[in-house]
């Protein structure tokens, strides 16, 4: 998918919407059996009430993996069905491999060629040649972690470098943004900022202004969608704010499908308004 298609998709649909399939086993509703058939059971029914208010999902591959190669499976099924009932959606494999050069060309394979997920969440740490195996597949995409909603993220991300920028003092984060753009473009990263920071997504833009951030920390974590859409939102929209529980388990027995198309509904309903009102994305 190109930078352009997704920006084309979230016009038609007036929603930047990403529904993250974080599917808790131990979270079922009542009728659906706990168990990795359970699991994507509730994904199809999910994806079935949501698609139309959404341009992503995300899928948290450690929910899956947990249940070992039945929990693979489910994953597996999920992605298909998904390319079958919305082939239009963007899939994200939110997995934060991260590794020397050959294992990471093996996770690419894994992930883009088997599971045909359309892009992969990347952990930074171990620099370029950790991130060029997933950059040779054309059409998918990498989203870099830059700075997430964790209280442990100030541990390193907000740290101060000893060196500076313009006279500024540099952030880690604001180092790992500059420097991998010089690895990949528009049209193959993105980066993961939380919702929870909003007001730094104004620094992330002042580094990155045209790429697209994955947005994760609305709703149950307590961001906001307006202060992301107002330090965020650029041209292109530029934004895929992920939501998991509070569509996910919006509802606890047997009409939870229902009540995830209506909080779903809602969401899309709110970022339409923000889309309408925004001057950056009809400029």
């Amino acid at each position: 998918m190109t930078h352009q298609e997704l920006f084309k998709n979230i016009k038609k649909k007036r929603s930047f919407l990403c529904v993250g399939l974080d599917t808790d086993v131990d979270k079922l509703p009542d009728g659906i059996d706990r168990s990795s058939k359970g699991v994507f059971e509730f994904n199809r029914q999910i994806i079935d009430a949501t698609h139309e208010f959404c341009v992503a999902y995300k899928v948290n591959t450690a929910f899956y993996e947990s249940m070992g190669s039945a929990g693979w499976e489910a994953m597996e099924h999920t992605v298909k069905y998904m390319q079958v009932v919305c082939p239009g959606v963007f899939t994200i494999a939110d997995a934060k491999r991260g590794d020397i050069g050959n294992t990471s060309g093996m996770y690419a394979s894994a992930f883009f060629e088997h599971l045909n997920f359309d892009s992969i969440t990347i952990a930074p740490y171990m620099g370029e040649d950790s991130i060029a195996p997933f950059l040779k597949y054309t059409g998918k995409w990498v989203i870099l972690l830059a700075l997430t909603s964790n209280k442990g993220a100030e541990d390193f991300q907000l740290k101060e470098l000893a060196r500076s920028f313009k006279n500024e003092k540099v952030k880690l984060f604001q180092e790992v943004i500059r420097t991998a753009q010089n690895w990949g473009h528009l049209e193959n990263m993105m980066f993961v900022v939380g919702a929870t920071r909003p007001e730094m997504l104004a620094e992330v833009r002042a580094i990155a202004p045209d790429h697209f951030l994955l947005v994760p920390g609305v709703g149950v974590q307590g961001g906001s969608l307006q202060e992301v859409s107002r330090y965020g939102m650029n041209k292109t929209c530029g934004l895929l704010v992920n939501i998991s529980r509070s569509i996910l388990y919006a509802g606890k027995d047997s009409n939870f499908a229902q009540k995830a198309k209506e909080e779903a509904k809602k969401i899309q309903e709110e970022m339409e308004k923000i889309i309408a009102g925004s001057i950056l994305f009809h400029s």
